[in-house]
């Protein structure tokens, strides 16, 4: 089935489908930095373009459509303004492309979404309950659930919303179910690191402590599940927020590499940025083993329709 790919950022989504068999035929992001690393690792590159500035006619017609839009909207990271933000309004661009890929006699049978776990209570529901009307109403029959990726198999708590929307109505999908966790943050580590990883005495009394003024927040390290990866996670957030283990007596913060394998990208992975776009990367991805356990169970129940 042909994909073409929204907000692919540095390509976890679009990573889950292709390993699952899917041909990416087309695919966006805004960002230079994250669109260089998709470039280096996916098979078709993804433009570099704001998508509200794209001619609609030059995305080709596809079988899949899938993107996660912007979260920041609906984040409880963030001021949670929802389609009062015009980040947020970038899900009627999505719409927008679904009607006009419809106008062209070929729209996407199967539509996937991801955003962060609010969006299903933003607003006492109401956001989530329009979202899903304006997919009911282009006939697309939706299905919702939240998925963590300790789930599927990494080390990282992650809740994340995703919506598998199918044009064809007789399809009763199901998501796929979660699997036991066989490894944890301390078997996904480096044997040795770069010495600007570690933790000068000095910030690490502030990144142990539990808060300041009217916040509180116990601090731990060296979890054996790993807190949620983070965007800004390249200004060290305190311990109560952010990932940080032991290594030979010292504490250090997780390297980019280790926040790729956090997210299930391969260590076949390429990046060629500097360590803040790194991490504001992986901590935007979507997780690759959630997309490829989801990108799966699509085909999967596709094909058996078809049979």
């Amino acid at each position: 089935m042909r994909v073409a790919a929204l907000f692919s950022g540095c390509g976890g989504l679009d990573l889950g489908f292709e390993k699952a068999g899917y041909e990416i035929i087309w695919a966006n992001d805004y960002d230079k930095y994250a669109v260089n690393t998709y470039n280096l690792n996916m098979k078709t590159p993804a433009i570099c373009a704001d998508i509200n500035n794209l001619n609609l006619n030059e995305i080709p017609p596809h079988d899949v459509l899938i993107g996660g839009f912007p979260c920041q909207p609906f984040s409880m990271m963030g001021h949670e303004e929802g389609f009062n933000d015009s980040r947020g309004t970038l899900f009627f661009r999505v719409m927008e492309i679904v009607d006009n890929q419809k106008k062209r006699g070929c729209p996407p049978q199967v539509i996937v979404l991801e955003n962060v776990r609010n969006l299903m209570t933003h607003d006492k529901g109401r956001t989530f309950s329009r979202i899903n009307e304006e997919l009911n109403g282009r006939g697309y029959k939706v299905y919702a659930k939240l998925l963590n990726s300790a789930d599927y198999g990494v080390p990282q708590t992650r809740n994340r919303v995703f919506m598998v929307c199918f044009l064809d109505s007789k399809i009763a999908y199901e998501f796929p179910a979660a699997m036991p966790l066989k490894t944890t943050l301390q078997d996904i580590l480096e044997k040795k690191v770069d010495e600007k990883y570690f933790l000068s005495e000095k910030i690490k009394k502030t990144i142990l402590s539990d808060g300041s003024g009217n916040y509180f927040a116990k601090s731990e390290t060296d979890l054996r599940i790993a807190r949620p990866l983070t965007a800004t996670m390249g200004k060290m957030h305190r311990a109560c927020q952010d990932n940080y283990v032991t290594q030979n007596g010292r504490l250090r913060r997780l390297t980019p590499r280790e926040c790729a394998r956090l997210q299930g990208f391969p260590d076949t992975f390429k990046f060629e940025v500097s360590d803040a776009q790194a991490y504001k990367q992986f901590g935007n991805a979507v997780t690759v083993s959630v997309s490829y356990a989801i990108a799966k169970s699509i085909k999967e129940k596709v094909e058996s329709n078809n049979d």
